[in-house]
């Protein structure tokens, strides 16, 4: 195992230093942190597409999915759980009735700045570990993956 500082060579392949095995790690440490938190029952991906509908307003459902980074036949489940919440309803397109609209019903609206005050409490204390200038050069380099 190497220290924090040594870099291993090149033949050396240890699974703590790459980076999809550190990055899961991440994420399951975030996982945990974003459960612990009152999220009113929604899940990561469900949390997602509520904030881009109250961030974006009434939008397609593969509109909301690239919004939102979710393929369509995540973004369908996501929607439909919701609906079936009351936080989202749907309706068709003027022009083309096999598509929906989507937006937050008046229950979903209701639950923007609970959702926003609680991601704001879990982005901190995922990012505990870190000071000020380190969480964002994370950020910003996690950003230049995607």
């Amino acid at each position: 195992m190497t220290s924090d500082t040594t870099i291993p060579s090149q033949e050396d392949y240890l699974l703590d230093e790459q980076v999809g095995y550190v990055l899961r790690l991440a994420n399951q440490r975030h996982t945990t942190i974003f459960q612990s938190h009152d999220t009113s029952g929604l899940t990561a991906t469900q949390f997602s597409a509520m904030l881009r509908l109250a961030q974006y307003g009434e939008c397609s459902q593969n509109q909301l999915g690239r919004y939102s980074a979710m393929d369509v036949a995540t973004i369908k489940g996501v929607v439909d759980r919701l609906r079936q919440k009351g936080l989202v309803c749907t309706k068709p397109f003027q022009n083309d009735k096999r598509r929906s609209l989507i937006s937050l019903t008046s229950k979903g609206a209701a639950m923007i700045e609970g959702l926003e005050t609680a991601g704001r409490k879990i982005t901190k204390e995922t990012l505990a570990p870190f000071n000020a200038s380190e969480r964002q050069k994370f950020i910003n380099l996690l950003k230049k993956l995607t």
